[in-house]
């Protein structure tokens, strides 16, 4: 199943595809309240990422198969029991890039040093990150690069969001000070930079696959 057919799949259920996941939150008034509705949800399945919030309950499912698809209904449904509702408000994944020349050199080192893990793909699969094994930070993963490039950065963050908040964070980024670097792999991903040319990329689904 393609991501658009996911992201159609989910969207009148409040989820959204944010970089291989299904993705929605719960608004709540409480603490115990956003824990009735994780307990709703842990009686549907342990197969779901449940993040407690005073304010919210955040739910992520992964990977996106048709299975899940099917998962994130019945979640909606457990939710809706409540008298609560999904909705993608603020629903957002983060990656740290890093530009190398070699890879296979530099892997180790962020590997070691952030006290990472390989995906289940492992290192060898094709733009494989590194993540957290707690799944609280970013994760790390590595552009190839075909020349030395002294003159840029060659670090820079990776904000996945819904395909329907691209745009306004977008012009929320122009209007704070950022400029456009680059539209050209839009929807895929925009370039911005900061003032000082620090870079970032927000990034969607759209424009990955057929």
């Amino acid at each position: 199943m393609s991501t658009h057919l996911f992201q159609a799949a989910v969207a009148g259920l409040g989820w959204r595809y944010v970089l291989g996941t299904l993705r929605t939150t719960v608004a709540v008034t409480s603490l115990a309240e956003a824990a009735r509705a994780a307990a709703a949800c842990a009686a549907v399945t342990g197969d779901a990422r449940l993040d407690l919030r005073p304010d919210r309950l955040v739910l992520t499912i992964e990977p996106c198969t048709p299975e899940t698809v099917s998962l994130a209904g019945r979640l909606t449904e457990a939710i809706r029991g409540l008298d609560l509702e999904t909705a993608p408000a603020q629903t957002q994944r983060i990656e740290v890039g890093v530009d190398a020349l070699d890879i296979p050199a530099v892997r180790p080192f962020w590997k070691a040093a952030l006290a990472y893990v390989d995906t289940p793909e492992g290192p060898d699969a094709h733009g494989a990150p590194l993540i957290d094994p707690l799944d609280l930070a970013p994760a790390v993963w590595f552009q190839q690069m075909d020349a030395p490039r002294p003159q840029r950065n060659r670090l820079h963050l990776d904000v996945s969001v819904p395909h329907d908040e691209a745009e306004s964070r977008l012009q929320a980024a122009l209007a704070a000070g950022g400029t456009l670097v680059s539209a050209a792999h839009a929807p895929a991903f925009w370039v911005l930079a900061d003032p000082e040319g620090n870079e970032l990329c927000i990034t969607t689904w759209q424009g990955r696959d057929g």
